[in-house]
């Protein structure tokens, strides 16, 4: 089944480049050109992912992706034509899949975006599992973590961050083995590791979970209480 995209660009050029590809590869794609549009749309059907630009007059993709994680979960993956490491930290902490700087090429930004819609594609019934310690269980069949059978929203990327820990409980992942869990064939920073993993404590410590991960200084990160 064709995968829809959503792209958000105040650049036409971008778009188009960006439309182009995608179209190539096999997506069907839709473009809007400023924050206030892409809300609209993105309310209005249903996509499987916005590649989404940070700076745009009006309203930034920051804030775009601050409102839709109000009601959504959507994959996204931010464009920026910054490099400073602020803006991917805050990015990945408001709930962001992925980044990519510009300027870009188009097959990398495919190769990402399908890394991501592999990572939120449904499991198959004879793969999917659960994986639980204690309170915490991750149903892969059904996409969702929960915390005493209460439903925790993560995005696809926390969601796999998660379920790689879940895998092997005690054992201490470092950030190389994080990183294939959750990007397979793409390559980020340590720093976006780190900040996944922030979300995702906050996630659970806003329902009282406050050690769901802990840092093993120095390695990496494991589960820990979930009681």
């Amino acid at each position: 089944m064709q995968k829809n995209i959503l792209i958000v660009d105040d650049d036409a050029h971008i778009r188009e480049v960006l439309q182009f590809a995608l179209e190539k590869a096999g997506f069907g794609v839709e473009a809007a050109i400023n924050g206030k549009e892409a809300l609209e749309k993105a309310h209005a059907r249903t996509f499987d992912c916005i590649v989404l630009d940070i700076t745009m007059p009006e309203m930034d993709g920051l804030e775009v992706c601050k409102r839709l994680r109000k009601t959504s979960e959507i994959p996204i993956l931010f464009l920026s034509s910054r490099d400073e490491e602020i803006d991917r930290i805050i990015g990945f902490e408001i709930g962001g899949d992925d980044y990519i700087t510009k300027p870009f090429s188009p097959r990398e930004l495919v190769a990402r975006l399908n890394a991501i819609l592999k990572r939120t594609a449904p499991k198959t019934k004879t793969a999917a599992k659960a994986l639980q310690k204690g309170a915490l269980r991750v149903d892969e069949d059904r996409y969702t973590a929960f915390w005493h059978e209460k439903a925790i929203p993560l995005t696809a990327t926390e969601f796999m961050l998660l379920s790689t820990l879940l895998k092997h409980p005690e054992k201490v992942y470092n950030r190389d083995e994080l990183m294939d869990g959750a990007y397979q064939d793409v390559t980020v920073s340590d720093r976006t590791i780190d900040s996944h993993i922030r979300r995702i404590r906050q996630k659970f410590a806003d329902i009282g979970a406050a050690s769901i991960i802990e840092t093993m200084h120095g390695i990496g990160y494991k589960v820990g209480s979930c009681q």
